[in-house]
C-alpha cells in the first residue's frame, strides 16, 4: 500500500443513513423555500382576477402573471396541475435547471471523469427532486424519505438504524475512528457513484472536451428522469 493510499472502508447501513439524513433536511429547507418564500405575496396575486389600480400593483401583476406562467408552486396555475404534472414541473424545470450545474464539469472531457465532482452534484440533484416526488406524493416522513434515497440513488435496503457501537478506551479508540474516517470519505465516491447514471453513449461523448457538457446535461437529464420514476415507483410499494 502506497503513502497515500487510504484505507478503502465499507459503509453501514447506519453510517448510509446518517449522511442521507442530512441530505434530507437541506433538501427539505430548499424546497420549503422554493414553494413558500414569497415576500411579496406575487403567488397570492395570480388567484386575483381583478388586480391593482396603482402602478406598483400593475407591476406586482406582470411580474405574478409570470410566476403564473411558468406554473409556480403556489400560483394559480399551480394549483390547477395534477401529481403526475407537478412532478414533471420539478423534474423539467427545477431539474432541468440545477442540471447545468451537474453537466459543467463535463466541459473539461475526460479530466473530469477522475474528479466525483459530476457524481457528487448528480447525486444532490436527485436528491432534491426525489423529496419533492416524495412531497407530491405526501411522503413527508423523515425516515421514510431516508430509505428511499438509500433504494434508488444508493441500492440500499436501510432498516432502522442500528445503535451506535459502544466506544473503545482511548488511545486506540482515536486512532481507529481517524482512521475510519478516511476510509469513510474514500469510499462516499462509491455510494455517490451507485445513483442513476447517464447512458453509455452520453458518457462516451462525454470524454470529449467543450462538447462533453452538451452531452453531459442531455444524460444526466435522462438519469434525473429515471431516479424521479424510481422514486415513484418506491413510494406505491411502500
Amino acid at each position: 500500500m502506497g503513502v497515500l493510499d487510504l484505507p478503502k472502508a465499507d459503509l453501514h447501513d447506519a453510517e448510509v443513513a446518517a449522511a442521507l439524513s442530512r441530505a434530507v433536511v437541506l433538501a427539505d429547507l430548499i424546497l420549503d423555500a422554493l414553494v413558500e418564500f414569497d415576500p411579496f405575496g406575487l403567488r397570492g396575486r395570480t388567484h386575483d382576477v381583478e388586480g391593482g389600480d396603482g402602478a406598483l400593483d400593475k407591476a406586482l401583476d406582470v411580474t405574478a402573471s409570470v410566476l403564473d406562467w411558468a406554473d409556480v408552486p403556489g400560483t394559480q396555475a399551480w394549483e390547477g396541475k395534477d401529481r403526475k404534472s407537478r412532478i414533471n414541473w420539478w423534474v423539467r424545470r427545477v431539474g432541468a435547471l440545477n442540471n447545468v450545474a451537474v453537466a459543467f464539469p463535463g466541459a473539461f472531457g475526460i479530466i473530469a471523469r477522475q474528479l466525483p465532482l459530476q457524481d457528487a452534484l448528480g447525486f444532490a440533484n436527485q436528491t432534491l427532486i426525489l423529496c419533492a416526488v416524495a412531497r407530491e406524493y405526501e411522503l413527508t416522513d423523515h425516515q421514510a424519505q431516508v430509505r428511499m434515497l438509500a433504494a434508488v440513488l444508493c441500492d440500499r435496503d436501510i432498516p432502522d438504524p442500528p445503535p451506535p457501537p459502544s466506544d473503545r478506551p482511548w488511545p486506540d479508540a482515536l486512532v481507529k475512528k481517524l482512521w475510519h474516517l478516511a476510509g469513510i470519505m474514500n469510499a462516499i465516491g462509491d455510494e455517490v457513484g451507485k445513483r442513476p447514471h447517464p447512458h453509455s453513449v452520453f458518457r462516451y461523448v462525454g470524454m470529449l472536451p467543450a462538447v462533453g457538457a452538451v452531452a453531459a446535461y442531455l444524460g444526466e437529464f435522462g438519469a434525473l428522469h429515471r431516479a424521479a420514476k424510481a422514486g415513484e415507483k418506491w413510494i406505491k410499494r411502500a
